[in-house]
């Protein structure tokens, strides 16, 4: 990037956004800083952001929430903070599309690290160079990479979060091969996201749910017993690269 990233830090202890602000501004980001979604809203309407940094903890809407409505409209990229011990958030937090996530406490150093690695991610991730133009079709449905719409053979757009959309294009890039839970994941989801029992089962769980996949008898998404995931279509026009 040749400008200075546009960081928005959403959080509602003043004493987090103050610490982040001055230590992402040495790092060469602008930063901006809300307590709410009133507040998130307000910046967003003011500045185009590079990267939202999103608490999951907050006042009136939550942040997954946020995450949800920040995705209906925009394919910025979102790190998400947590308090929080449990899996669930996490699950929730990056099938509604965040990119990345991070427990606190945490070191400002490793989310500046994460932070430059989301973005640098984003020509292959968010659309913005050439390899990402194009129409794939696949079994009656259509993916158009360039605005990541997804259409069924019924002509019904279809909406995909950024895990899905990352863990169906690692499909595509090798139909009818197998991949094991480790490559969906380091593929699929990137390879600063934390790793975490059954995450990859779930998300494919809900890519099934997407292309009408039978759960209970799937023969797009068919999972090989010991070894992980096939994608099992019957062609793949053209043919999509990994990234």
């Amino acid at each position: 990037m040749n400008h200075r990233p546009h960081i928005l830090v959403v959080d509602d202890d003043h004493d987090i956004t103050s610490l982040l602000s001055d230590y992402l501004e040495r790092f060469g980001f602008s930063v901006h800083t809300a307590s709410d979604g009133v507040g998130m809203r307000a910046e967003i309407s003011r500045q185009a952001m590079d990267m939202v940094v999103l608490d999951v903890m907050l006042p009136g809407s939550d942040g997954l929430n946020l995450a949800r409505e920040v995705r209906q409209h925009s394919r910025v990229p979102i790190i998400m903070l947590t308090a929080r011990t449990g899996t669930h958030d996490r699950v929730v937090g990056l099938e509604l599309g965040a990119d990345d996530y991070m427990g606190k406490p945490f070191e400002p150093r490793e989310l500046v690290a994460r932070i430059n690695t989301v973005l640098r991610r984003i020509p292959a991730g968010r659309g913005a160079h050439a390899g990402e133009e194009g129409v794939v079709r696949f079994d009656g449905w259509e993916l158009r990479r360039d605005e990541r719409r997804l259409t069924s053979p019924d002509g019904l757009v279809v909406p995909l979060s950024n895990a899905e959309y990352r863990l169906l294009t690692t499909f595509l890039s090798m139909p009818r091969r197998i991949f094991t839970r480790d490559q969906l994941m380091e593929r699929a989801r990137g390879r600063t996201m934390e790793s975490f029992e059954r995450s990859i089962d779930l998300l494919v769980s809900r890519l099934r749910q997407k292309l009408s996949d039978d759960p209970r008898s799937p023969s797009m998404i068919r999972t090989v017993r010991g070894a992980g995931y096939v994608f099992d279509v019957r062609s793949v026009q053209p043919q999509v690269g990994l990234h």
